[in-house]
């Protein structure tokens, strides 16, 4: 371990020096590149050029193998600097982790900065977005994110909860607002939809226009322990909610606090937990999303076949509550593409009324950027 972590700091010198200002480093500038947003503060590399190839140059002299995970793995070749470089295949707009790997030791890269996410701390990288802008920091009203922490009764421990607070909330003390609350993915957190995925830009910039009515967005931990993707793990999310979130929001915000005025959503694991919580609780929520998700076959059919039946027998009222039942796919390379045509399929067939909507990108978070910025329109009309 002291080896590892004297490697880790050695190798955090070293990138440092590298992306600072060295003007002999081939790449800097190079046909109009720039350094990504989401690298450190000085940090030249990675460097994104005009067509979104990503150019990665770093410092590891005594390495025998160094690769940049970042959709697929790229072996960097090593120059006789010492310098370490590689530039890889035009990266799809927007938001996407990366890893460093070390002689195999995956870690991130000390030049950018770090997200949770895969389980993990990992390296981010912005690529910008060339079909539009509405993630952009604007010069319209903003409003907050803030950080609150809760007692559950549930988990029995402490938890937090991100909470987005639209432009006017403190000044309009009168007011009361409709509640989205969305959740993050699996190997995710409760940081997720505030940091990667730009909620709150989002969300200004969708009120400044008037496309979105304004609301609170809650943003909370799903996390609650191994049994995750298990129907214990999903009943006992179902549980927080009830018991815990939606309490603790109603009580410390000024919210319309009916299932007329509540939404849910979330992406893949997030997703599954607003099928389970969002599909037996519709007098509490009127709006569902589910992005990049659907029940997992055949991990996940027994919890599937159960509640296919639970809307068999009552989808009469399952589409008299339900404004809106959305449903996204990152298109055929979407990890969770199967699984949700094959859910579709089946709520064709019980006559349970669906949007489904597609947005190519994969599982990744330009696919559920998209989602909210499409989603959150529709709401609370």
């Amino acid at each position: 371990m002291k080896n590892l972590i004297t490697l880790f700091f050695l190798l955090l010198l070293s990138c440092l020096k590298a992306n600072s200002q060295d003007n002999k480093a081939p790449g800097i500038g190079f046909s109009g590149g720039v350094p990504a947003t989401t690298n450190i503060r000085g940090a030249q590399y990675p460097l994104i050029l005009p067509n979104h190839h990503v150019m990665f140059r770093l410092k590891a002299p005594d390495a025998q193998k160094v690769q940049i995970e970042l959709g697929k793995k790229y072996d960097l070749v090593k120059g006789d600097d010492g310098f370490w470089s590689i530039t890889t295949d035009s990266i799809g707009e927007g938001f996407h982790y990366y890893s460093l790997l070390i002689d195999g030791i995956a870690t991130a890269d000390p030049a950018s900065e770090s997200f949770y996410g895969m389980g993990r701390m990992a390296s981010g990288i912005e690529i910008p977005f060339a079909k539009g802008d509405y993630y952009a920091e604007k010069d319209v009203p903003h409003g907050d994110i803030r950080i609150k922490r809760y007692y559950s009764t549930v988990t029995k421990s402490w938890r937090q909860v991100y909470i987005y607070t639209p432009p006017g909330y403190d000044a309009n003390i009168s007011e009361k607002y409709p509640v989205l609350y969305i959740l993050h993915g699996g190997g995710e957190d409760e940081r997720g939809w505030a940091t990667q995925g730009k909620t709150n830009m989002i969300m200004d910039n969708l009120i400044a226009e008037r496309r979105a009515r304004p609301m609170l967005v809650v943003m909370p931990d799903a996390n609650l322990g191994a049994a995750a993707f298990g129907e214990d793990g999903l009943k006992t999310f179902e549980t927080e909610m009830k018991q815990c979130i939606i309490p603790f929001i109603e009580k410390n915000y000024r919210i319309k606090n009916s299932g007329e005025y509540r939404a849910l959503a979330g992406l893949s694991m997030g997703g599954l937990n607003t099928l389970y919580t969002g599909i037996y609780n519709t007098n509490s929520f009127s709006y569902l999303g589910v992005f990049s998700s659907g029940w997992i076959s055949p991990m996940q059919n027994n919890i599937a076949n159960t509640q296919y039946e639970y809307m068999k027998q009552n989808t009469s009222k399952i589409n008299s509550n339900l404004k809106l039942f959305w449903i996204s796919e990152g298109g055929k390379e979407d990890i969770a593409y199967k699984n949700g045509q094959i859910m579709l399929a089946k709520l064709d067939e019980l006559n349970i009324h669906h949007i489904y909507y597609e947005y190519p990108g994969g599982h990744t978070w330009p696919v559920w950027r998209n989602n909210l910025y499409n989603f959150a329109p529709l709401l609370f009309k």
